[in-house]
């Protein structure tokens, strides 16, 4: 089959279904279905076969995708652009310290302002624990009743790159990367998957992450370990996501505190740093309050508590404990590299240069899955859309 062929395969497939995700935003992975998320996932496939066959992807003529990045980014933030850029959006990012925010303007009326002529605004808020789902929210609040007012023509589109609770793009960026890797979602079912705390010698570093992947990847049918050193839990949400998940996949959910534990016999390994939950709660609480004598203080504990933990590094010889010594590694990057990035961090050189490929693979899927979530939420049949483009 030709790819021509596979990518009219794909969006037949989806084509003429009903599409739930029309005119909504997508903000948290645990709060959509399976059905959507499979849209979503197929829409990006899709587009990656459009892009190496050369197809037509461009669906929309100009209009913006507006994006606000509250905190540092690199993937997230050029792979929105790419995903706007590949279906035809110009894009433009919101500089908070050059807007009118500093003189007051409420989110509502930003959430406004950038969406006049916008089909979506990104956002990404991952700094501040209770916070940063809430403000896209309130964003998704003000466009909806801006648009019910008649002041905006269309109801633009939220899309999460990240916030306090998940990173929806880069989990479903990582499913992306495991059905390239084994052959599909069906593949996946029974292969276990062990997200794991790994030391940082750095702080602050968010809980999205391994909160997005416990929340995703248990709804294929995977075995899933969580794992991280006493003092380092998540928030309940993503767990209760995640074993309520488990078990109506047929898969499982589980929580060592042992990477070695997590490890054996795993499949798929995925070492990174976060910093406990009630850490950063008290951080964000700090943060507003303007105490900076008692954040030094917070950061000075947390790096000494990390500091009690260097063993939880990916090296050889944990590496050695999984299935047939061969499980894929995995980084949202970038990773703290031991000898390379910092003097000790979450993974050691070896490990990393063997898959460091792979990663890159891995991050490479994001540009299309956030395309994908922009067509799902801006077209009632975005297969079919796409068919329309193609040539004849």
């Amino acid at each position: 089959m030709s790819t021509r062929e596979q990518v009219e395969a794909l969006l037949t497939k989806v084509a003429g279904g009903v599409n739930t995700l029309y005119d909504s935003d997508f903000l948290l992975t645990w709060e959509r279905s399976r059905p959507e998320l499979e849209l979503v996932l197929s829409l990006a496939e899709a587009l990656q076969q459009m892009v190496r066959a050369k197809l037509p992807t461009r669906v929309f003529d100009g209009r913006l995708g507006m994006s606000i990045f509250r905190d540092k980014s690199t993937r997230t933030r050029y792979a929105f652009r790419s995903g706007c850029s590949l279906l035809g959006l110009n894009t433009e990012e919101l500089s908070e310290e050059h807007s009118q925010i500093a003189h007051g303007e409420t989110v509502r009326e930003t959430a406004a302002m950038i969406s006049f002529l916008s089909e979506v605004v990104g956002i990404r808020d991952d700094q501040f624990l209770g916070e940063g789902h809430a403000y896209m929210k309130e964003v998704g609040a003000s466009l909806k009743e801006s648009y019910e007012a008649g002041v905006l023509p269309q109801r633009t589109t939220v899309v999460n790159l990240q916030c306090d609770l998940d990173h929806p793009t880069q989990s479903l960026s990582d499913l992306r990367h495991l059905m390239d890797e084994y052959g599909g979602l069906e593949a996946l079912r029974g292969k276990k998957l062990a997200m794991t705390w790994a030391y940082s010698p750095s702080y602050g570093k968010p809980l999205s992450v391994p909160q997005g992947i416990v929340g995703l990847m248990s709804r294929f049918g995977m075995d899933v370990v969580l794992a991280h050193p006493e003092g380092y839990e998540l928030e309940d949400e993503p767990l209760a996501a995640a074993r309520r998940f488990s078990g109506e996949s047929g898969g499982s959910f589980s929580v060592a505190h042992s990477m070695e534990e997590a490890f054996e016999g795993a499949d798929i390994i995925y070492p990174k740093s976060w910093a406990p939950a009630r850490v950063m709660r008290e951080r964000t609480r700090l943060l507003r309050a303007g105490e900076g004598d008692a954040l030094d203080a917070l950061e000075k504990d947390c790096l000494a508590q990390n500091a009690q933990h260097k063993a939880w590094e990916a090296d050889e010889k944990k590496l050695a404990l999984t299935r047939e010594g061969e499980a894929l590694y995995m980084h949202c990057l970038p990773a703290d590299i031991s000898g390379v990035s910092c003097e000790r961090g979450e993974v050691t050189e070896g490990v990393f240069e063997r898959y460091r490929l792979k990663t890159y693979a891995e991050a490479a899927h994001k540009p299309y899955i956030i395309a994908a979530m922009i067509l799902a939420t801006r077209f009632t049949d975005p297969g079919q859309r796409l068919l329309q483009g193609l040539p004849r």
